[in-house]
């Protein structure tokens, strides 16, 4: 007969609450069993349970029959331990059973949990041949998962010999530096690290934490990691991070994080430690490509993007597949503030690039990724903007990411120029609001200043920059167009530009639809001109707007305008026009003759 087995819990000081049940007690229908247990649950959420009655739990847990599920019960014991881990007194308890721990490797429920804990347990005494070539035969076996891959790579850290396999760049470990910094010194836990200066008095001798996660939450100890660089720190902090990634995001079975307050905090806190320390996690990356294949685009949205902008630059084969082709199914089927988001997570993500390049200063995979993110962000915007009916939101994002793309070469010295595409640019030119035409008017004088200064460069360094010519007759077709429209009043003429058929235009029914795009009537500039009017004019009762052009009143309103905010505008014109005095008004070109040849 099965031993009797008294499950005693201390919920009161004054209060004990027993249970006595024969060892192998089916639960399964087992009301009397489940009240009780309910009962246990209840209080322990709300008042906890002594180490006592924990130890009774388990082994009242492990003794009851219940076929497969005995491994879940099993998995929810492992990742208590991991919770729990730092508060272990006895550690050297577990490492002395090691290697049963090791055996549950080839439990494939258990063995991501498994192998966190050895990862945390593992010395180099741990480390022996046959294991080595357990955890290969595994990854033969379940493939390349990010679990074997940290442990082998911490095996590699203490014997290079017995791991012979390649470790992906963003795991590997040059040096066991945790072990020379501690070595015949008295450990300072990084727990009770409280200032900057007991940081200084201790950097050599402070011991990492077993559960990497609570260093997120501390400025000082993201100084410690910053100062010494410990790549073993690195390394176990991915560890942690991809698994609490995965496991709250990703294989969650209602598709994402129940709390969503606590998740949100999560999240904000892990892209303040990326910026502090002005780098994102491989963990965090690997998370993202396989979240946005299943992620609906307003599950934390904010979250999301914003760790998206901090991915690090990486090849342009793989950029296509991991990164644009889900973002891009995403963003056309969704609203118009998602894609507004989306546009200034990429246009984040540039700078960073750019940034990176600018201190790093090597051009390893830069351009073509570079490049394919702008023609990416060209191709979406454009059919996004004919989507959404051309909103001045979505318009402004976008030309905020060519405001950028504009200086590469100068500001980030990128020898790279890049122009817009036409879906981009003439819905600028023709924008109902003077802010988005501003804006163009500053891009294209940035254009401007990028293009002359790479051939100035060139012709001084007799060494061609690779800025092709296709780029110059873009810039220039650019630019006759703005001067056609804005100043000539020459709008869809032939040779202007943007040209359209007469007929068409006719049968608009608009008298003069030539000059309605110019500086006068172009509707971002039309209540500008109603303002000069009348304060030229007061005494009139009727408005005349093409007096506006006559005489010096036309140089008065072109000054009238840059007085009212409109730098771009004015950078614009001054750079690209070569004016004219006539008796009947001003009379300009686009100096397109002074732009770099085509």
């Amino acid at each position: 007969m099965n031993p009797v087995l008294c499950l005693s819990l201390c919920l009161t000081p004054n209060n004990v609450f027993c249970i006595v049940v024969e060892a192998g007690t089916p639960w399964k229908g087992n009301d009397t069993v489940e009240r009780h247990l309910a009962a246990v649950e209840r209080v322990g959420l709300s008042r906890g349970l002594s180490p006592q009655a924990v130890s009774i739990l388990l082994e009242f847990s492990l003794s009851l029959r219940m076929g497969s599920a005995i491994v879940n019960m099993q998995v929810l014991f492992v990742r208590w331990v991991l919770t729990v881990f730092d508060l272990i007194d006895s550690k050297d308890q577990l490492r002395a059973i090691y290697g049963f721990i090791f055996n549950f490797v080839t439990e494939e429920n258990l063995c991501p949990y498994i192998c966190h804990l050895l990862y945390l347990l593992t010395r180099k005494e741990n480390v022996r041949p046959y294991r080595v070539r357990k955890l290969l035969e595994l990854q033969t076996r379940m493939g390349c998962q990010p679990f074997l891959m940290h442990l082998l790579s911490v095996y590699k850290v203490y014997c290079p010999e017995l791991v012979t396999i390649s470790v992906p760049a963003k795991m590997k470990v040059s040096s066991i530096q945790s072990q020379s910094r501690l070595s015949g010194s008295k450990v300072f836990p990084l727990e009770q690290l409280r200032t900057f200066s007991q940081l200084l008095e201790n950097l050599h001798r402070i011991e990492l934490p077993a559960q990497m996660g609570s260093l997120l939450g501390s400025t000082v100890a993201l100084h410690f990691l910053d100062c010494v660089r410990d790549s073993s720190a690195f390394l176990r902090l991915n560890f942690w991070l991809g698994h609490l990634l995965h496991e709250e995001f990703i294989f969650c079975k209602d598709g994402g994080t129940q709390d969503l307050t606590e998740a949100t905090g999560f999240l904000n806190t892990l892209i303040s430690t990326q910026c502090f320390l002005q780098e994102g996690f491989a963990a965090t990356e690997l998370f993202l490509y396989k979240f946005l294949n299943i992620w609906d685009g307003s599950l934390l949205r904010p979250e999301i993007l914003g760790l998206l902008s901090n991915i690090p630059l990486f090849p342009f084969t793989g950029i296509k597949t991991l990164l644009f082709e889900p973002l891009m199914q995403l963003f056309f089927t969704s609203s118009l503030f998602f894609k507004c988001s989306v546009i200034e997570c990429l246009t984040n993500m540039l700078l960073k690039w750019l940034t990176w390049h600018s201190v790093n200063m090597t051009l390893s995979g830069l351009m073509d990724s570079v490049v394919e993110l702008v023609h990416f962000v060209g191709r979406i915007s454009t059919i996004g903007l004919q989507l959404e009916g051309y909103h001045s939101l979505l318009l402004s994002f976008t030309l905020d990411f060519y405001m950028m793309v504009s200086d590469m070469y100068l500001k980030y010295d990128l020898p790279l120029v890049l122009m817009p595409p036409a879906g981009v640019f003439y819905p600028a030119l023709f924008a109902t609001d003077p802010v988005n035409l501003d804006k163009l008017c500053h891009i294209m004088y940035r254009y401007r200043t990028n293009l002359m200064s790479a051939k100035n460069q060139e012709q001084k360094m007799k060494k061609p920059i690779e800025i092709s010519r296709k780029t110059y007759h873009e810039f220039n077709q650019y630019v006759v167009s703005m001067v056609s429209c804005l100043w000539n009043s020459r709008a869809f003429q032939p040779g202007m530009g943007l040209e359209m058929d007469e007929g068409l235009l006719s049968r608009s029914g608009v008298p003069e639809p030539w000059t309605r795009f110019s500086l006068v009537y172009h509707p971002a500039f039309l209540g500008y001109a109603v303002d000069f009017h009348e304060n030229c004019w007061p005494e009139r009762m009727k408005m005349d707007l093409s007096s506006i052009k006559l005489g010096k009143r036309w140089d008065w309103y072109v000054e009238f305008l840059y007085c009212q905010g409109l730098q771009g505008l004015k950078e614009f014109m001054q750079s690209s026009l070569r004016r004219q005095s006539s008796v009947g008004g001003t009379r300009a070109t686009s100096d397109s003759q002074s732009q770099p040849p085509s």
